[in-house]
């Protein structure tokens, strides 16, 4: 199924149950996932952001020590590594990676940059933060080594305020609905909250888009 899907859930839990079954009876093979390309849909409960589904054994202590590493903005991953040994092949020599993504919004204060356009213009379409970036992929500003041990899955993170609500959108390269959408939904969701808590804002939906939205073949 190559096509471009605009769905609506009301929870995140409703999107992984929905999208579970789509990429196990409809994924195409790819590598060694089956997928499905180019999936947007929102989320008009983002709050609600627990995966409670039978299908899934979803660890919230996890997720919450995850966002906690985001808030902290620190790349190394020594630590969550010994709560999510996922962690352990993405690491550099030196134990970091790129995919803290706390450690992302804040570089050049992106995060604070774009709260600060949000004030100063509620209606501007700037207020975006970049995650993935090609030019670093040789860079050695990506922490030790490029991306050659980590390249984040997230492209960008952006916000509109829309009938006092904040909104936010979530662009992804990659996104293994198993690991990855239930985790990062989690941290994503979080985030607009507090933005919105910084501008006074109710929360608004969340749109989430994934070019190759995946299941690795041992989660079928």
């Amino acid at each position: 199924m190559e096509h471009l899907s605009k769905m609506m859930f009301d929870t995140a839990n409703d999107a992984f149950e929905y999208y579970y079954n789509e990429i196990k009876f409809n994924g195409i093979k790819f590598d060694d996932t089956k997928a499905l390309f180019n999936q947007g849909f929102y989320i008009n409960q983002p709050q609600n952001n627990l995966i409670n589904s039978n299908i899934r054994n979803w660890n919230l202590n996890y997720a919450m020590y995850e966002w906690a590493w985001y808030l902290n903005a620190n790349p190394n991953a020594n630590e969550i590594a010994k709560r999510g040994k996922i962690w352990l092949d993405h690491m550099d020599v030196n134990g970091n990676v790129n995919s803290n993504y706390g450690y992302q919004w804040s570089q050049k204060n992106q995060l604070q940059n774009i709260i600060n356009k949000l004030k100063n213009k509620s209606d501007t379409r700037q207020a975006w933060i970049t995650i993935y970036d090609g030019k670093q992929i040789d860079d050695s500003t990506a922490t030790d080594n490029g991306y050659q041990t980590d390249t984040p899955c997230t492209l960008n993170i952006g916000f509109s305020i829309i009938n006092d609500n904040l909104c936010m959108s979530v662009l992804m390269r990659s996104n293994d609905l198993w690991f990855g959408f239930c985790n990062d939904q989690f941290c994503f969701s979080n985030l607009q909250q507090e933005v919105a808590n910084e501008l006074n804002l109710n929360v608004g939906w969340y749109y989430h888009y994934a070019h190759n939205l995946h299941l690795y073949e041992n989660k079928l």
